[in-house]
């Protein structure tokens, strides 16, 4: 083992120790940059003098964990999910009586809202509770918040028309001249809550989940970790939405067929796992 890969497992393994948040079997590559950006902000030498340092000040550790957290989104992020998800999955979803959804790892909340918004307009909105989640707290006070950068609303609304969006993208907040706030009648049907899909577990049935651009930053291990969690989270018949560059291979995991598998979306067809 090299002296670098050494140091960062000692890294990890304090943070662990320290925080309970465990990043061991996340891509060394994903985490080693965000590693790197933290010890020049530190001006520190090296990965074993940021280790010393974690375990000494508490607030650079809180910092590491918050450069570890992946908070990279948008409302209506890739438009043809959102709209593959409108046009083939809503109408599965019209015959239930109640609706659950779990967006997990949902960062700042951007494609939460979005999901919203698609229910509202298919006229779900009653029906359906959504939770969120995600393992920083940091952004879910963001999330909560629902409060947006006004300067990204234009190509949000631009993801929102290519999404199959039926009204004004502007009933949806209101705005000053900095930001744009989700109105509230969107923000009360999320619940917003901490998670963590390394160490936690299952917490309720879900009709829908969306985890989508998390699993491309764990190794196969925890992939297969998570998507064992996602399983017997997921009612059988439930829907599946993963990002752009994930898959799942279904003679790995049986339970799963694909649904959509140009946008990624999957369907439970067997019983939970064991």
């Amino acid at each position: 083992m090299q002296r670098e890969d050494l140091e960062l497992e000692l890294l990890l393994l304090a943070v662990y120790r320290l925080s309970g948040f465990d990043f061991r079997q996340y891509m060394n590559s994903s985490i080693m940059r965000r590693v790197q950006n933290r010890l020049r902000l530190e001006q520190l030498p090296g990965i074993s003098r940021l280790t010393e340092k974690i375990i000494e000040d508490e607030t650079v550790l809180k910092k590491l964990l918050d450069d570890f957290s992946i908070n990279v989104t948008e409302m209506f992020r890739d438009p043809s999910f959102f709209a593959s998800f409108r046009r083939n999955v809503i109408p599965r979803l019209k015959e239930l009586e109640q609706i659950r959804i779990w967006h997990a790892g949902c960062s700042t909340g951007e494609e939460v809202y979005s999901m919203a918004i698609l229910l509202e307009e298919e006229g779900l909105g009653e029906r359906a509770k959504i939770y969120a989640t995600d393992m920083s707290e940091k952004v879910l006070t963001v999330a909560e918040n629902g409060i947006i950068p006004l300067s990204k609303m234009q190509a949000y609304t631009k993801n929102y028309l290519q999404a199959g969006g039926k009204r004004a993208f502007s009933e949806y907040y209101s705005a000053d001249s900095h930001f744009a706030t989700i109105i509230p009648s969107l923000r009360d049907k999320i619940v917003f809550a901490q998670h963590n899909l390394v160490t936690d577990g299952s917490f309720n049935e879900f009709h829908v989940i969306i985890c989508r651009n998390v699993l491309i930053y764990f190794n196969q291990d925890l992939q297969r970790h998570v998507l064992k969690l996602i399983d017997g989270s997921l009612s059988v018949g439930g829907f599946l939405g993963l990002g752009s560059k994930e898959a799942i291979r279904t003679d790995v995991h049986p339970n799963f067929e694909e649904f959509d598998p140009l946008e990624k979306l999957y369907r439970k067809t067997s019983v939970k796992v064991n």
